[in-house]
């Protein structure tokens, strides 16, 4: 056993038990969030991990060992990623946490890359395989832990002459995704839009980034109910899937893949809240 599976089982045993995880309910568009899919050089120490940070273990769906949290699945697939997410067009995703102090002591012994704020309790964090995390401290909240973004670091000017709010508008037309609170300090603005289940943040790039496949971070997903009318919508809308809508009675879901135009790679499922 790895220092992280053998650690993270220790502190399992000490961490309060998590809300029962779920995803939220869809919007108008049927979409909510649904999961993060990473890849990951060892597949049980990567399981302790995310346990130790509070998640629960689930059945797998296919190959994939999953953890759940407040929100949204953690997929953990076998695989030497090409990079960490950090400069990639998915620079970070986030979690609030109750208990700041409680959560920076999980990682000081999970021993694991930190930038702590000036608080102390809270900042980014980041996973054995280079995942970026941030984990604001949110006393108020219920639940130990929840999900809460998935923050795009947007390229501007990017080529076509693409811009950051032309990608919260292809956010907003293609899922639904309704305005949100922007926010950040005046070196890290960033707008927002909100899906159910996640905040949708934006910041400007001043250099290129990465697409995100492949890396750390291979892909997020979004659940969308009737799925097959969703995808036959956005293929009439010009979209075009890297996987089109494809049923697997196997697992028990429908699968969609595409691309956004930034280079984010984006599963589309139906059936996930059955795990």
């Amino acid at each position: 056993m790895t220092r992280v599976a053998l650690i993270a089982v220790l502190w399992i045993c000490m961490l309060p038990v998590a809300s029962s995880a779920q995803l939220a309910p869809p919007n108008e568009a049927g979409v909510t969030m649904g999961h993060v899919h990473l890849n990951v050089r060892d597949v049980a120490a990567s399981k302790a991990f995310w346990l130790a940070l509070g998640g629960t273990a689930t059945a797998k769906v296919g190959a994939n060992e999953v953890v759940k949290f407040p929100g949204v699945l953690i997929f953990l697939r076998q695989g030497e990623a090409t990079g960490g997410s950090a400069g990639s067009i998915v620079d970070h995703v986030g979690f609030l946490v109750k208990d700041g102090a409680a959560s920076v002591a999980t990682f000081k012994t999970l021993g694991t890359k930190m930038e702590l704020n000036a608080s102390g309790r809270g900042g980014f964090f980041y996973t054995p395989d280079g995942l970026r995390l941030e984990m604001p401290e949110r006393p108020m909240q219920t639940a130990p832990i929840v999900f809460d973004q998935i923050h795009f670091f947007v390229p501007e000017p990017a080529p076509g002459g693409k811009t950051m709010a032309d990608m919260e508008a292809w956010y907003a037309t293609v899922f639904g995704a309704q305005p949100g609170q922007p926010g950040g300090n005046p070196a890290t603005l960033y707008e927002a839009k909100i899906l159910p289940g996640v905040n949708l943040r934006y910041s400007k790039n001043a250099t290129p980034v990465a697409a995100i496949r492949g890396s750390a971070l291979d892909h997020i997903g979004f659940e969308v109910k009737n799925l097959e009318a969703f995808c036959k919508k956005l293929e009439a809308a010009g979209i075009r899937f890297d996987m089109p809508y494809t049923k697997r009675p196997d697992i028990g879901i429908a699968i969609a893949f595409l691309t956004d135009p930034w280079g984010t790679y984006i599963e589309l499922t139906e059936g996930l809240d059955k795990f």
